[in-house]
């Protein structure tokens, strides 16, 4: 629409100028005359400037993803800091979560909370009860405790944990020497089979993703996100 906005502005104002736009209507003899409609092609400087802005939005498209991509890598490399500078290990984080809420471990994630890394363990309690307790990377304390109830979620994970061989404790464990465990997780999508996703980060900050096999305990390397 705007494109056509410029044209009709570019035709009032070459008739105006006594430019070469040529305009005839018809008189009340059948004759014709210089009134009416007009027809005038839209300028080279017109086409060039569209096709300049077309590039420049690309341009900025570009821009826009490597910023992107920068802002992804440098996010990386600072967890990967993080974890590598966490005194506390997935499996202590576990332990320590454990004892503050008893119960079954069901993931446990070096997080992000507030400018600072804590260790993040939901724990499945008595009935449909659930625990995510925060601990602390550097010093294995409590930082805080939140409790709810949610029946569905419950379920589905009692019944992901009888086909799972291991705790999620041991599932960390067994995959420590692949790299820094920054997370360990059921996954509870294998038709009601379950089975430990571990995550872990090298010194250099490469990802690794493993599965831990919920018949052997084997580690054989797992889906990516």
């Amino acid at each position: 629409m705007k494109r056509n906005i410029v044209i009709a502005t570019v035709a009032v104002a070459t008739l105006i100028g006594g430019g070469t736009a040529t305009a005839f209507a018809l008189g009340g003899d059948g004759e014709t005359s210089a009134a009416g409609t007009s027809s005038v092609q839209p300028k080279d400087d017109d086409r060039h400037d569209s096709a300049r802005d077309a590039q420049d939005d690309r341009d900025d498209s570009d821009d826009r993803d490597d910023q992107d991509d920068q802002d992804d890598r440098e996010e990386d490399a600072r967890d990967a800091a993080a974890a590598q500078a966490a005194k506390v290990s997935a499996a202590d984080a576990i332990a320590a979560a454990l004892r503050s809420a008893p119960g079954t471990a069901v993931s446990a994630e070096l997080d992000d909370e507030d400018g600072g890394m804590v260790w993040d363990v939901d724990v499945l309690g008595k009935g449909d009860t659930w625990h995510s307790v925060e601990i602390d990377p550097g010093t294995g304390k409590v930082l805080g405790t939140h409790t709810e109830r949610d029946a569905e979620d419950a379920t589905e994970a009692r019944a992901a944990l009888k086909g799972v061989k291991g705790t999620a404790a041991e599932a960390a464990k067994a995959t420590a020497g692949k790299g820094r465990v920054t997370s360990v997780d059921l996954d509870d999508d294998r038709s009601g089979k379950g089975a430990w996703e571990v995550e872990t980060v090298s010194g250099k900050g490469a990802e690794g993703h493993w599965t831990v096999d919920p018949g052997s305990g084997r580690v054989t390397s797992g889906p990516t996100d």
